[in-house]
């Protein structure tokens, strides 16, 4: 599907599940190489950018929270950037692109001058607000690992060890999608500032600032999330521990009930105690004294 925004001499397409005939009427009219051509109709896995004659191509990958999968799965979107126009391609809906449309066209309707400055302005604003979505997507981060921190405290020690991973895999897949970032906008600085003039450092470097809120945020969220299972692993350690403590204290305090038993059910000539009158409750009493008097000394120990 394609959508077409013109702004003060600036145009911005928007292809979403773009066809071959589609990606093929634009290829003339803005000078997209049949390499570029190919690459927008499938998926790339990796960040890049490639600097042409007449374009800036370029691809970035956003994570897109999926709340039945509780997992962000990566979302590519690639730039074909040329004088006065801008293509953006995507194989899904994603919703700051629909935002930002909306926003064009009322600059168009209302002569709004924010976005009359160029198509560099434009690829600032869309990834900035790109960016910023992103942001609202790690809201789910912070909202997992406040419940984490609460339930691991309330003896929910193993569940929390799934819902651990799910948080840790998220980060991962967040964080290999926005960290090659870096290195495809320090590649646009360079052929930006010639391409669309020194204007467009400016723009730049407030993605780049973005950028760098968006990392820090990220690290920050990594970080707590390893502390909380450190915490969780100690928790878990410890209770444990207290388990195997406790089952050791039942081995030993039950080992007079057996042990006597045993003993006295010996077929041996002059077996002491047996025989004598009340045997049985001797037997008995002895068991229930040593088992309390085992009971006692790890009570004095404080192991119990």
């Amino acid at each position: 599907m394609i959508s077409i925004y013109k702004n003060k001499g600036i145009t911005w397409i928007d292809l979403e599940s773009p066809t071959i005939d589609e990606v093929k009427k634009l290829m003339p009219k803005y000078n997209i190489p049949p390499i570029v051509a190919d690459e927008l109709l499938r998926p790339t896995t990796r960040s890049k950018i490639e600097i042409y004659n007449n374009i800036i191509y370029a691809i970035l990958h956003f994570p897109v929270y999926d709340t039945a999968r509780k997992i962000s799965s990566a979302h590519e979107i690639d730039f074909v950037v040329g004088k006065n126009y801008i293509i953006t391609a995507h194989s899904m809906p994603i919703a700051p692109l629909h935002e930002i449309a909306r926003t064009f066209e009322a600059g168009l309707l209302m002569g709004d001058k924010k976005f009359g400055k160029g198509s560099g302005q434009i690829l600032s604003i869309i990834i900035k607000s790109l960016y910023d979505f992103t942001l609202r997507q790690l809201d789910h981060i912070y909202k997992k690992t406040s419940a984490i921190k609460d339930n691991m405290f309330i003896g929910k020690e193993k569940e929390m060890v799934k819902e651990i991973s799910y948080v840790q895999g998220d980060l991962i897949e967040i964080k290999r999608s926005v960290y090659a970032h870096r290195g495809v906008l320090n590649s646009l600085k360079v052929a930006g500032e010639k391409f669309f003039g020194a204007d467009f450092i400016f723009y730049l470097n407030s993605m780049m600032r973005d950028l760098e809120r968006l990392e820090g945020l990220i690290e920050n969220s990594k970080e707590t999330i390893d502390l909380l299972q450190d915490t969780n692993n100690s928790l878990l350690s410890n209770r444990t521990n207290e388990i195997m403590k406790v089952l050791t204290v039942i081995a030993f305090s039950t080992f007079p009930l057996v042990f006597l038993p045993q003993v006295f059910g010996m077929n041996a000539e002059n077996m002491p105690i047996m025989g004598m009158k009340g045997d049985f409750w001797i037997v008995v009493v002895t068991m229930i004294f040593f088992s309390l008097a085992i009971i006692s000394y790890f009570k004095k120990k404080k192991w119990l």
